[in-house]
């Protein structure tokens, strides 16, 4: 269930070594449940890079932010959520998402890394989200390393249409988090290629 509504608010917008455990756990821990969010006065800030090849479209971001706080929906005055992107470029607010909802930062890092790789590579937004889903949902590894938690996904790494992906077919979506009701302290997606791609959101 906690995956369904997570897969529903994307589409609307302990050992000192690493143990390896069961890949239906690596979706488990990046959507487990975070709320109801209750931030208060107090913000979450993350540093945000997207580097990649020059292309129409495609937005690198050398030193980015995102920033998710708790604000008042002048509708009705109950306390909502909200992103505020800081780039070299632009300044948004992306909202609003509602507190006892999923992880506005992970729908956001999802939603920018499919949206970057149809502009790199020319491809359908809905088919990359799509094979996106999948592999998390699906599929994946995870570690844990005492506190420490990676969950780690390759999407397009048997993807038939992988020779047209221009490098994305070794994309790697990477998670790194500490307890599961705390916010996820890096989400990365990157491909193995020189150029390649990019994306980084580390909790500060």
């Amino acid at each position: 269930m906690k995956r369904a509504i997570a897969a529903a608010l994307w589409l609307g917008l302990a050992a000192l070594s690493p143990q390896p455990l069961l890949a239906a756990e690596a979706g488990d821990a990046v959507f487990a449940e975070r709320g109801p969010w209750n931030l208060g006065q107090d913000r979450l800030a993350y540093r945000m890079t997207i580097e990649g090849p020059a292309a129409e479209g495609f937005q690198p971001t050398a030193d980015g932010a995102l920033t998710l706080s708790e604000v008042v929906d002048p509708s009705d005055q109950q306390p909502v959520l909200e992103l505020n992107q800081k780039t070299e470029t632009r300044d948004r607010k992306i909202g609003p998402f509602p507190v006892s909802g999923g992880d506005p930062v992970l729908t956001f890092f999802l939603e920018q890394t499919a949206r970057d790789m149809a502009a790199l590579t020319g491809g359908s937004p809905d088919y990359i989200r799509n094979r996106m889903k999948d592999a998390l949902f699906r599929g994946g590894e995870i570690a844990r390393n005492g506190e420490t938690t990676t969950a780690t996904f390759h999407p397009f790494e048997d993807d038939p249409n992988a020779a047209r992906m221009h490098g994305f077919q070794t994309l790697t979506l990477t998670f790194v988090m500490g307890d599961p009701a705390d916010p996820i302290q890096e989400l990365r997606a990157a491909t193995a290629e020189t150029p390649g791609y990019r994306n980084e959101l580390v909790l500060e």
